[in-house]
């Protein structure tokens, strides 16, 4: 099994961006990941990433992968089931097909995967008028009534998009509105969007598909029935972490703790983007991460003298 000098775990914009980084200092990077683009992939538009006044998540992914691959830079297409630090201070990263990995020093930057609400009826309808990415399936519901859950960037974004193709739109959110100002005032420029403040998800009810919504109000217990024939779930995300050894410290809510290098609390072990505890999730800072991270590694490697 061929060792190299650093190993990225993701394809999203932290993860290019650091093999990118790494093979421009002559590193030798393998790649391992699902999909190139990460949750970018689920955006319809993205306005704020330099240089690009408006591109969709799929183009800026497909530039950003074309860039990559003018490098020696290697995919593996897999998913990661554990990795170990081996005694030497290397790492092995084991496959779901069966295959392993190994790096002189690893990138972890594979982002989160969609938060459920685990509530009644979600599972079974999901797919059926339950769905994780407005991007991906708004087009199915042009003409139709949906409700979409959360209060962040993209929940108020899946709201916007959906707004264009759907006669109401209903947008649930727990607590506050967490979302960028200028989306928020886009939303409330739309009459088709009703926002209900401080009401939480109950049950998903339907007849072979999704036919309404039980909310409740949080501030007096009472619910209510939405008909509606979609829902979206945009309730942030879970850190793609479980294969991390026991020792990598997390925060709360799972996210890897890392320093401004991207250097975790584990000799040679770096974190980059939406899996780690940033404050702010955007494609940007998460490329920016990416690069800070493979420096660091580069600089990890010159001194251990892997």
């Amino acid at each position: 099994m061929d060792m190299v000098d650093v190993l990225v775990i993701g394809a999203g914009p932290a993860g290019l961006n650091a093999a990118l980084y790494a093979a421009r200092k002559e590193l030798t990077v393998k790649v391992v990941t699902t999909d190139i683009g990460g949750q970018m992939l689920l955006t319809n538009e993205i306005e704020n990433y330099l240089g690009f006044p408006s591109i969709s998540g799929f183009e800026l992914a497909d530039k950003m992968e074309a860039h990559v691959k003018q490098y020696p830079v290697e995919f593996v297409y897999a998913g990661v089931k554990s990795l170990v630090k081996e005694g030497d201070g290397t790492f092995t990263a084991h496959l779901d097909d069966g295959g392993e990995l190994r790096g002189k020093a690893c990138i972890v930057t594979a982002g989160k995967h969609s938060r459920t609400l685990d509530i009644p009826g979600e599972k079974e309808y999901t797919g059926r008028g339950v769905s994780y990415c407005a991007t991906c399936d708004g087009p199915f519901y042009r003409k139709k009534t949906v409700a979409i859950v959360g209060g962040g960037d993209s929940a108020v974004q899946a709201a916007i998009e959906l707004a264009k193709l759907c006669p109401t739109v209903y947008l649930l959110v727990r607590s506050r509105i967490r979302a960028q100002e200028i989306l928020v005032k886009r939303m409330k420029e739309l009459e088709n969007v009703k926002v209900y403040m401080g009401y939480t998800p109950e049950e998903v009810k339907g007849d072979k598909k999704v036919q309404g919504l039980v909310i409740k109000n949080k501030a007096d217990g009472k619910t209510e029935e939405l008909s509606v024939d979609g829902v979206f779930v945009e309730a942030g995300g879970i850190p793609n972490n479980s294969y991390l050894p026991s020792d990598v410290k997390v925060n709360s809510l799972g996210e890897i703790m890392t320093n401004k290098e991207g250097e975790t609390n584990v000799d040679g072990l770096f974190a980059a983007g939406d899996v780690t505890d940033c404050r702010n999730k955007q494609v940007i800072i998460a490329a920016g991460e990416g690069a800070a991270a493979a420096l660091a590694a580069h600089e990890y490697l010159l001194r251990s003298g892997l």
